[in-house]
């Protein structure tokens, strides 16, 4: 099986890595090639048959099907988006709602993002300069009254080591939280090899109990392929991500387990904001797969 990855190995993907390292893909007969990275545009790959699953967020599947297409999600690493707007503590903000009401400043995201979309909704930014992201932490370092985008395992703790004080607000505080670092299919290979990639999500699983226990085996794995991340930070990213990954949900249901409550919320969001042409069926963006244990 071929896995399209939409970044480089960090923490997002630990449990990826350790179902790998550990043996746990092989054990159920699987051999899952890794491909993509940075820029891999993983839902076309996808949805062309390129490869049999990817990683993508929600946002993403739901964007897509009203588009046509045929992906669908079969398990959800983060329960919540570990998204973020980053700022410096000394602001004295306690929520996005006090930040974004604030003396203002300059804030770096990403444009077009349908969470900051959602933001020039929900809040007043006119006093907030917008400045396209840089996928670097120099700028604000250098500067007490910038905001920028995070991913929750990386760029607060690279902020953190180089001396700054960071806070961190999560987006989904903002209402807008969709699910993130998803594996997608398409529905027709649902279909045709549902107990394969039903044995997949098995073994993510467990890959996913594994490094939530003991991170360390994984984080060395990666940290031999990204050698931009070092040891530290891969420690202290595992932690931070860990509460988004496992929940009082995912305890309940498993991890990567969904709802289509989640998934209804998020497609009326999308469609008030403008962003679909039409409403897309929740119930068509996620898909149990046949679980043999």
């Amino acid at each position: 099986m071929r896995l399209a990855l939409n970044w480089k190995p960090e923490p997002e993907f630990g449990g990826i890595f350790e179902a790998e390292r550990a043996g746990l893909f092989a054990k159920r007969g699987l051999a899952v090639e890794r491909t993509g990275g940075p820029g891999a545009p993983v839902v076309q790959m996808v949805q062309a048959g390129q490869v049999e699953l990817g990683i993508a967020a929600a946002d993403e599947v739901v964007l897509a099907r009203d588009r046509g297409s045929d992906v669908v999600a079969v398990y959800a690493t983060y329960q919540r988006s570990p998204q973020g707007i980053m700022v410096h503590a000394a602001r004295g903000a306690g929520s996005l709602a006090e930040l974004f009401a604030s003396r203002g400043g300059t804030l770096a995201v990403e444009p077009g993002l349908p969470y900051v979309k959602w933001f020039e909704k929900r809040y007043d930014l006119s006093r907030w300069k917008i400045v396209p992201y840089s996928y670097s932490v120099a700028p604000f370092l250098g500067d007490p009254e910038m905001a920028q985008q995070v991913f929750v395992t990386a760029e607060p703790i690279a902020a953190r080591r180089q001396g700054a004080d960071p806070q961190v607000f999560l987006v989904a505080e903002s209402g807008f939280d969709p699910y993130t670092a998803v594996v997608i299919t398409r529905r027709e290979s649902l279909r045709a090899n549902g107990a394969r990639i039903g044995d997949f999500v098995l073994a993510l699983q467990e890959g996913w109990r594994a490094y939530l226990d003991d991170p360390a085996p994984a984080n060395a794995v990666m940290g031999a392929l990204n050698t931009e991340m070092d040891a530290e930070t891969f420690r202290l990213g595992a932690a931070a991500q860990a509460p988004l990954v496992e929940d009082d949900f995912t305890r309940r249901h498993g991890l990567g387990a969904m709802s289509l409550e989640r998934w209804a919320t998020l497609a009326k969001q999308l469609r008030e904001l403008g962003l679909l042409d039409r409403d897309v069926d929740p119930q068509s963006c996620f898909a149990e797969p046949v679980l043999q244990d």
